[in-house]
């Protein structure tokens, strides 16, 4: 059993999955991070307030606060709208790499004139007759 759990722990994708939740973790901290000490204060010299959390409604003895729901919206589309945009530059930054790497470098001539000649000795070779290749190979 404990051979299983080893071999179950050492899988790629579970290790690959730690290593996902541990960087998302840190990404988290960088987002939350961008939400309230960019966007919120942003929000804030717009608006005049930070959230929306406060916003309730009271019915009978019941308080619906629809403020906790609208600001859980606004969070998810903030960290949602960073999400792209991070995933966006890392795309980018890949298809540059990417492209870099695809260019060939330019033939110059002469090896363009010695791989003709290559060629054409090639098919000179296979033109031959079988007699005429079986001596020229025993010289």
């Amino acid at each position: 059993m404990i051979k299983e759990f080893q071999e179950f722990i050492m899988r790629g994708n579970v290790l690959d999955l730690a290593v996902g939740v541990v960087i998302g973790g840190a990404f988290t901290a960088i987002v939350n991070a961008l939400v309230e000490f960019i966007i919120t204060p942003v929000v804030v010299a717009l608006s005049g307030e930070a959230s929306v959390e406060n916003l309730a409604v009271s019915i009978g003895s019941a308080t619906i606060q629809y403020g906790q729901f609208i600001q859980a919206i606004i969070d998810f589309l903030i960290i949602g709208l960073v999400l792209f945009l991070f995933v966006k530059f890392i795309n980018r930054f890949k298809r540059k790499q990417e492209e870099t790497a695809e260019v060939e470098p330019e033939i110059s001539s002469t090896e363009k004139y010695l791989r003709e000649i290559r060629d054409a000795l090639v098919e000179k070779e296979t033109a031959l007759p079988s007699n005429l290749t079986d001596k020229d190979s025993s010289i």
